[in-house]
């Protein structure tokens, strides 16, 4: 019985793109399809894995406009479509996986990196709560 042939004339390949309009939409699907999907679901430690290469990967994109804000996306509510970052307009309520409940305003100037940090009032006045990892945080809800 002989092996399965695995040179590189072998293996199939893909159709290649026709155009530059077809090239430029094949990647467009890709990073719509793959990698913007990607974000949402990765961990912390994988969503820093990649950070370094990022450029490579996404092209020349700023990382926190596209990795970080993506990876954020996976709580409704905590991104705006038009802006980089955690949104920081509205009120939020955020659960942790560890039964703590904080609530206050995310800011995105401190929010860097999947750490989020809330700022709301407590007894001392205005108080910062976290950093809290992307991978700590188990829901955030909008307070209307």
């Amino acid at each position: 019985m002989s092996e399965p042939d695995s040179s590189p004339a072998s293996i199939p390949c893909p159709a290649l793109p026709e155009s530059f309009e077809d090239l430029a939409a094949s990647r467009r699907q890709w990073i719509d399809e793959v990698l913007h999907p990607w974000c949402r679901k990765a961990n912390l430690k994988q969503l820093r894995r990649v950070e370094p290469e990022w450029l490579d990967i996404a092209g020349r994109v700023d990382i926190n406009a596209t990795l970080w804000t993506w990876a954020w996306e996976r709580f409704d509510g905590l991104t705006h479509p038009e802006m980089a970052g955690v949104n920081e307009t509205h009120q939020i309520r955020v659960s942790l996986n560890d039964g703590t409940v904080v609530t206050g305003f995310p800011d995105s100037r401190l929010s860097l990196r999947g750490m989020l940090v809330i700022v709301g009032s407590g007894e001392a006045g205005i108080e910062e709560h976290g950093p809290f990892s992307i991978d700590d945080v188990a829901a955030v809800h909008v307070i209307a």
